[in-house]
């Protein structure tokens, strides 16, 4: 028997954990009913993931559950938002049950590790696109933008740069940290916990998707500001190290995406509010060069000599 569209969600979606009091009516009519709490704003964020754009055909559809909701909470954690809910449109080329369970258990157990209710949604048939939409809430005060960065602040950023860029270049087979590249970049981190921690404390933020230099550029330009950095100070793993070493190149850790890092900046004043607040979360912060007022982002090696490297990160349409 044909497997239909209401099939597949009652099957694989509508069951979906947690459960929020803030959430009314879920997955089943028109539409959701939701109530926002007192005092707080609605931050949306939506991303779609394209096959052979975003994600290689045959995919683990597990990771690729995971992936396709941690690019949005990414999103989230750089304006310091809670999660809440959030919406999937999923078009197939076709009904594939084992593939729907693997996805579906990558999508909810990262969703229930943040409390994500899923909400609504659509399913339709065509090339294989997931488009999720995420929806959170932060104080009016505290929410992170990308025009807060000020002359003199602090930049900075969380976890290590550059290991899904290089995970696209290695053979995973062949490379003693091939798991571990693998997993950052099938299996982002999103890093939901430090932005909420640097909520009210940094100035500025981002998450970092399409590259360093291409994000933080994305700060200056929308705070009016420059930056520069120092590429003797950026977090790198054993194997962008390595890979540094061999070929004197830092175009991953500077202009390779899919990291989703976040890069923030903080007023010299709030620097070790800063550390204190992200000890503990689970992901390290490094701080990588400060804001000034020429136009641009700067990139300065160990030896104070100026590094020439394209700024631009991945972009559709180019």
């Amino acid at each position: 028997m044909a497997v239909s569209e209401f099939d597949v969600i009652q099957r694989y979606f509508q069951p979906s954990r947690p459960t929020r009091a803030d959430v009314h009516l879920g997955i089943g009519d028109d539409c959701a009913l939701l109530s926002v709490p007192a005092g707080q704003q609605l931050a949306v964020s939506i991303d779609t993931l394209v096959e052979n754009v975003h994600f290689l055909a045959g995919c683990d559809p597990e990771a690729l559950g995971h992936k396709s909701l941690a690019v949005n909470l990414s999103d989230l954690a750089a304006m310091g938002a809670e999660p809440a809910w959030a919406t999937l449109a999923l078009t197939l080329p076709r009904v594939d049950e084992m593939w729907l369970s693997a996805f579906a258990k990558g999508f909810f157990s990262l969703a229930g590790r943040y409390g994500v209710a899923l909400v609504g949604g659509d399913t339709t048939q065509g090339p294989l696109s997931i488009t999720v939409q995420v929806h959170g809430f932060v104080a009016p005060d505290r929410a992170l933008r990308r025009d807060g960065a000020k002359f003199g602040d602090l930049i900075a950023v969380t976890g290590s740069l550059g290991d899904a860029g290089l995970a696209l270049l290695t053979d995973y087979h062949r490379h003693d940290e091939s798991e571990y590249l693998k997993a950052r970049l099938e299996r982002p981190t999103p890093r939901v916990d430090a932005g909420l921690a640097l909520a009210g404390v940094a100035s500025a933020a981002i998450d970092i998707s399409d590259g360093l230099l291409a994000d933080l550029g994305h700060i200056c330009e929308r705070s009016g500001v420059g930056a520069e950095i120092a590429t003797n100070q950026l977090p790198l793993s054993p194997a962008v190290k390595e890979y540094i070493k061999n070929r004197a190149d830092w175009s991953l850790p500077l202009t390779a995406g899919d990291d989703y890092e976040l890069c923030f900046t903080v007023p010299a004043e709030r620097q070790l509010l800063a550390e204190n607040q992200l000890r503990g979360r689970g992901c390290e912060l490094t701080w990588i060069g400060v804001i000034d007022q020429a136009p641009g982002v700067r990139c300065r090696n160990e030896k104070g000599n100026k590094l020439t490297l394209g700024t631009a990160g991945y972009a559709h349409f180019r």
